[in-house]
C-alpha cells in the first residue's frame, strides 16, 4: 500500500467534508439573519406572552436594569426578563453594539421566565394569566462601589396575598439569582410551586438545518442534567415533535446554548424537582423546570428562589455553579481531546498572555510527544520504498491471480517485518488532535475576537487576507519536496502536485487560530524530516 497516497487522500475526504459544512452553516445563516434584519426596529421594547403570537408593545410596562456585565430589560407583565445584552462582549468585531443573547421580536424570541403555579399561585400559563407585577421605579443601575443590585416587584392577589419578586445581580457575575417572597396574610394556608423555563424560536434552527450535522459544527438546542445524567442534549426538534421530557431530580440544571453562550436554570431546592419541555404554536420550544409544591401556613411567609445563569460559556465559573454545567460548552464527539487541550492552552496563556502564541507552543508540545510516531511512519515508508522492486515482481508475476497475489504480498510482508499500514498511523493521531482543535476554537468563548499579532485580530474566524492560508500551502509544497515519493501513476503524481493548492484554498474558511497551528506544525515536520531523514541513513535506507 502507498501509506502516502492514502494519507493524503484520507485528509483531502476530511477536509472537502469540512468545507462543505461549514459553507452550508454560513449559507443558511446569512438566509435567516437577512430576514431577521428586516424586523429589527421593533425588537428594542416588545415583548411575546408565552403561549399566544401577541406582540406587547407597552413601553410603560418596561424595566430597565443595568449592571456592570448586563443591559436588560423586565417586563412587569409577568416579571420576565425577555431581552438582554452582554455589555463585555460585542456583536461583531469592532462593533459598537452589544452582543443580544435574549432577544424578542416577531421573528425570533428567546426569553427566560420564572413563576408561581398551583392553586395559590400567581401564575396559569394554559390559559395565558400572568401577574402584573408593580416597582418602585423603571430604572435601575449598579453604581460605582455596589456590589449588588436589587430589583423588586411586588403583586398583590385578590385574596390579599403579598409576592415580592426580587432580581439579585452581583459584580462581576453571569449568576441572576431570582427570589419571591410570600406573605401569607389569609386565615389559611396556601400552597403553590415554583417553575423556571427557558423558551426560544426554534423553526428557524429546524428549517435551515443549522445543529446535527456529519462532524464539525456548533449546536444550538436545549440541554439537561439531573441527578443520574451529567450532560444530554435535547433538540428542538424533539421538542417540537411533543416527545416531551417529565423527570425528576433533587439536582440538575436545563440550558439552551449556543456557540459561545448559554442559559440555565439551576436546580437548588432540596426536594424533588420535575425537569419538563414543551412547545407552543409549533414553532417556540420550552425547556424548565418545576419545584415541589409548597404549603405556607396562615400568617406567614417564606421564600423560595431559582438561580439563573445568562452569558458566556465560563466553564470554571459554571462548574462552580452546578456540577456538570461546564459541559455545556460543546466540544462535539471529540470532547475526550479538546477538553485537555483546552486545559493546556489555558495553562500556557496564564504565562503568556496571548493566545496565538500559546497555540504555537501546544503545536510543539503535541508535535514534540508524536515524534516517535512521525519518526517509526518514515521508517515504515523507507522499509516500503525498498520493497517496492519484490512487490512489483509479486504483482507482475500473479496478475492474473488476485488472491496468490494477496497471500505472496502478505508473506512478505511478514518475513521482512514489515506493517504496510504503518504510514497511516500519525494520520489516524493526527487527525483528531486536528479536528479537537478545530472544536476547541470554535467554542471556547475565551478564544472568540481574541487577538493575535498584526492582522490577525481574531483566531476564531478566518484570515481576512488569506494570508495564513497561502503561507500554510507554501510549508505543504517544501514537505511534499522534501518526502520521497513513490506514487508511480501519473494521475496520482499531478494530484500530488496540485495538493499545496487545494488545501491552501479549503484553509480559506478555516480560524486563523487553526491554520497558525498547522503551519507550525508542517515546520516542525520540515524540521523533524531532516533530523529523520539523516537517521535513516544510519540504517541503510
Amino acid at each position: 500500500m502507498d501509506s502516502q497516497r492514502n494519507l493524503f487522500l484520507i485528509v483531502f475526504l476530511l477536509l472537502f467534508i469540512v468545507i462543505w459544512q461549514i459553507w452550508q452553516t454560513d449559507h443558511n445563516m446569512q438566509l435567516f439573519e437577512s430576514q431577521k434584519l428586516k424586523n429589527d426596529n421593533t425588537e428594542n421594547l416588545s415583548n411575546r406572552s408565552p403561549n399566544t403570537n401577541i406582540v406587547i408593545k407597552n413601553k410603560n410596562q418596561d424595566i430597565f436594569v443595568k449592571t456592570d456585565l448586563f443591559a436588560l430589560n423586565i417586563n412587569t407583565n409577568g416579571g420576565d426578563i425577555y431581552q438582554s445584552e452582554l455589555l463585555n462582549f460585542p456583536e461583531k468585531l469592532d462593533s459598537n453594539k452589544h452582543l443580544k443573547l435574549l432577544k424578542t421580536n416577531p421573528l425570533f424570541l428567546y426569553q427566560v421566565q420564572t413563576g408561581l403555579i398551583g392553586p395559590d399561585g400567581t401564575d396559569n400559563l394554559d390559559k395565558n394569566v400572568r401577574p402584573i407585577f408593580v416597582a418602585k421605579k423603571n430604572h435601575f443601575e449598579m453604581l460605582k462601589g455596589q456590589n449588588e443590585l436589587q430589583v423588586p416587584m411586588v403583586f398583590v392577589s385578590k385574596k390579599g396575598i403579598i409576592y415580592t419578586k426580587t432580581f439579585i445581580f452581583k459584580r462581576g457575575e453571569y449568576i441572576v439569582n431570582v427570589r419571591y417572597k410570600i406573605n401569607n396574610v389569609t386565615r389559611k394556608f396556601i400552597k403553590l410551586s415554583m417553575f423556571s423555563q427557558l423558551q426560544q424560536t426554534a423553526k428557524s434552527i429546524k428549517d435551515n438545518n443549522l445543529s446535527n450535522n456529519f462532524t464539525l459544527h456548533t449546536y444550538r438546542g436545549a440541554a439537561y442534567s439531573t441527578d443520574n445524567i451529567k450532560y444530554h442534549k435535547y433538540k428542538f426538534n424533539n421538542i417540537l415533535e411533543d416527545k416531551n421530557l417529565s423527570m425528576e431530580t433533587k439536582r440538575g440544571w436545563v440550558a439552551m446554548i449556543q456557540q459561545y453562550f448559554a442559559t440555565a436554570w439551576i436546580v437548588n431546592n432540596k426536594d424533588i424537582s420535575t425537569i419538563y419541555t414543551n412547545s407552543i404554536d409549533n414553532n417556540i420550544a420550552v425547556i424548565g423546570y418545576q419545584s415541589s409544591p409548597m404549603i405556607i401556613p396562615a400568617g406567614t411567609e417564606k421564600c423560595i428562589s431559582s438561580t439563573l445563569w445568562m452569558g458566556p460559556e465560563l466553564q470554571d465559573e459554571m462548574a462552580v455553579l452546578a456540577p456538570n454545567l461546564n459541559l455545556t460548552v460543546d466540544y462535539g464527539w471529540l470532547w475526550f481531546i479538546s477538553r485537555p487541550l483546552f486545559k493546556l492552552l489555558k495553562f500556557i496563556h496564564s504565562s503568556v498572555n496571548n493566545w496565538g502564541f500559546s497555540i504555537i507552543i501546544i503545536t510543539f508540545i503535541v508535535r514534540g510527544i508524536m515524534y516517535p510516531l512521525t519518526k517509526a511512519q518514515y521508517l515504515s515508508m523507507a522499509k516500503m520504498r525498498k520493497l517496492q522492486p519484490k512487490i512489483k515482481k509479486i504483482q507482475e508475476n500473479l496478475k492474473d491471480d488476485k488472491q496468490k497475489m494477496s497471500q505472496e504480498m502478505m508473506a512478505l510482508y511478514k518475513e521482512e517485518k514489515v506493517n504496510p499500514l504503518g504510514g497511516c498511523l500519525p494520520l489516524l493521531i493526527q487527525m483528531p488532535i486536528f479536528l479537537a482543535l478545530y472544536y476547541m476554537l470554535s467554542n471556547s468563548v475565551e478564544l472568540r475576537h481574541a487577538p493575535f499579532i498584526f492582522w490577525i485580530r481574531d483566531l476564531s474566524s478566518q484570515d481576512p487576507y488569506y494570508i495564513l492560508p497561502i503561507l500554510m500551502g507554501i510549508t505543504m509544497f517544501f514537505i511534499q519536496k522534501m518526502s520521497p515519493v513513490n506514487v508511480t501513476d501519473p494521475i496520482q503524481q499531478k494530484f500530488m502536485i496540485y495538493m499545496p493548492m487545494i488545501f491552501s484554498m479549503f484553509f480559506l474558511w478555516f480560524p486563523s487560530g487553526l491554520v497558525i497551528y498547522y503551519i507550525i506544525s508542517n515546520l516542525v515536520t520540515i524540521m523533524q524530516q531532516q533530523v529523520i531523514f539523516r537517521s535513516l541513513k544510519e540504517y541503510g535506507f
